[in-house]
């Protein structure tokens, strides 16, 4: 009998899921509103909602299958526990609520919806990990025992594949690249410390490099037309290819930044490759070429030239649902 998994990508705004198959083809999805339940006394509800919609899509396959588990991706989720621990944008407290005790928004997902189907295995880690199992089982990973994944969006996250296993450490949330400090006293960032990468480099960080170009910069630009509230990264792509001086600075400035923390990166680690996913790497040569040639420029000898700098395999809207659901498949083989 064929074997479906069920992946889940749990965003701050909707949470979408999909049965999909160990070759990575997608046989129907679905969404609901993670919105919908902002507050720490509306998981129980969320929690229903959810495995109650996963229920329904299952039910909607027209042949018998075997469902392999459940695998879920989402912020700040401990693959070891089970659980999405302190969520910056999911489940927070009232205003003026007087129990605020964070240990209440320690959520153990994985136990709660495995006990809504029967027992079925289920496992969560986080959004970034769970893309980069994604590659290891349906993209340009494949065969690979050694790599570095990394996620550019509005922060910039990170997946280390090692001896062909995910790195989660101690306390399972290792891998946090996005918050190593690249510029002492450098931009602020939404961790509470300053300088760190995903500051420069993400979708947010190459926003507020162009402004700061514009200021520095006296060069034309069709940038300087528009307001920062409707700016975003895709533009400066746009501009980029056209020529734009400041937006080529832009990436070239955001290429170096990256390039030089993962040449770091690589001495830790050693991969075989480095992959690029996510909004920002859609930017292709204009990101790549920058980061390709400071990371070769910054890397000690041991390692120059050796490591491959490649784009996902995974690209495209369904890319979270399967990362998810390879949690299962990489637990199958």
């Amino acid at each position: 009998m064929k074997k479906l998994a069920i992946g889940v990508d749990i965003g701050g705004i909707n949470t979408a899921f999909g049965l999909v198959d160990e070759n990575g083809d997608l046989y129907a999805e679905s969404v609901i509103s993670t919105k919908k339940y902002p507050y720490v006394d509306d998981y129980p509800a969320y929690v229903a909602d959810l495995c109650q919609a996963m229920r329904a899509l299952a039910d909607s396959v027209s042949f018998d299958y075997e469902l392999a588990g459940i695998g879920i991706g989402a912020p700040n989720a401990n693959f070891h526990k089970g659980t999405i621990e302190t969520p910056a944008n999911l489940w927070k407290f009232r205003e003026g609520e007087t129990d605020t005790d964070e240990s209440r928004r320690i959520f153990r997902l994985a136990e709660d919806v495995a006990n809504y189907f029967g027992g079925v295995k289920t496992l969560i880690t986080n959004d970034a990990n769970a893309a980069t199992i994604g590659e290891m089982i349906y993209g340009n990973a494949k065969g690979m025992k050694d790599f570095i994944m990394i996620t550019l969006g509005t922060g910039l996250g990170s997946g280390f594949v090692a001896n062909g296993e995910m790195i989660y450490g101690n306390d399972g949330f290792a891998g946090e690249f996005g918050h190593v400090i690249v510029e002492r006293n450098g931009r602020e960032c939404g961790c509470g410390r300053r300088g760190c990468l995903e500051t420069y480099v993400s979708a947010t960080g190459i926003k507020r490099t162009a402004f700061e170009l514009m200021a520095k910069m006296t060069a034309p630009s069709k940038l300087r037309d528009i307001a920062f509230s409707d700016f975003d990264a895709s533009m400066i792509s746009v501009a980029a290819e056209q020529g734009d001086p400041v937006a080529l600075e832009a990436f070239r400035f955001t290429g170096e930044m990256l390039g030089r923390a993962l040449a770091d990166a690589v001495t830790v680690t050693s991969p075989e490759a480095i992959f690029l996913f996510g909004g920002l790497s859609k930017a292709g040569k204009l990101l790549f070429e920058p980061t390709q040639w400071y990371m070769e420029e910054n890397m000690l000898f041991t390692y120059k030239n050796k490591v491959k700098l490649l784009p996902s395999g995974i690209q495209g809207k369904n890319a979270a649902i399967l990362g998810a659901s390879a949690l299962i498949w990489q637990q199958e083989k």
